[in-house]
């Protein structure tokens, strides 16, 4: 029987999933956490999106397009301030691309190494429950070991007062037909 002192040590709290991913939690946002931060990746996200290369399309279409018709004359053909403002979105651009590759292999690695130390975590759970199991197989095989000596020693006593018994009834019988 076990006893409540004992199953009291052998209660664990049970730790949350999620702690090998805590320490890495400060690469959740690319950028940091304040308000440019937020901006700067946001507008990072925005640029591999359909809606950006459909609205840019849409926008050059318009310029090119007003330009050439005659609508309006404030870049003309070879359009320099297109291709200067294509410069300056590239000179913004690429960073803040190159910034996010980095910052996502970064967090891609700290994931990585977490999800390594809780496979890990596991294996030695794991390991633990096998030690214990071998543990408590080894005591259960010493318990029906005991049990079974226990029982041969009940037989045995119990042939043995078999056997007193049947004696005394025997001597009982005897002494009782020579009294008159």
């Amino acid at each position: 029987m076990v006893t409540s002192e004992s199953s009291e040590t052998s209660i664990k709290p049970r730790p949350h999933h999620f702690r090998f991913h805590a320490p890495h939690l400060h690469l959740q946002s690319l950028f940091g956490g304040d308000w440019f931060a937020l901006k700067a990746e946001a507008f990072a996200r925005f640029f591999g999106t359909p809606l950006f290369l459909v609205g840019q399309t849409v926008l050059v279409s318009v310029w090119i397009g007003l330009n050439v018709t005659g609508v309006t004359k404030f870049d003309v053909y070879p359009f320099i301030l297109l291709n200067l403002a294509f410069s300056l979105q590239a000179a913004y651009a690429a960073p803040l691309i190159l910034l996010a590759q980095t910052r996502q292999a970064d967090r891609d690695k700290a994931h990585a190494e977490a999800d390594a130390q809780h496979r890990q975590a596991l294996a030695d759970a794991s390991e633990e429950r096998q030690k214990l199991s071998a543990t408590q197989t080894a005591t259960l095989l010493d318990l029906m070991k005991t049990n079974t000596e226990l029982t041969e020693l009940t037989k045995e006593l119990s042939q043995r007062i078999e056997s007193l018994t049947a004696e005394m009834h025997s001597r009982v019988v005897a002494n009782g037909s020579r009294t008159p």
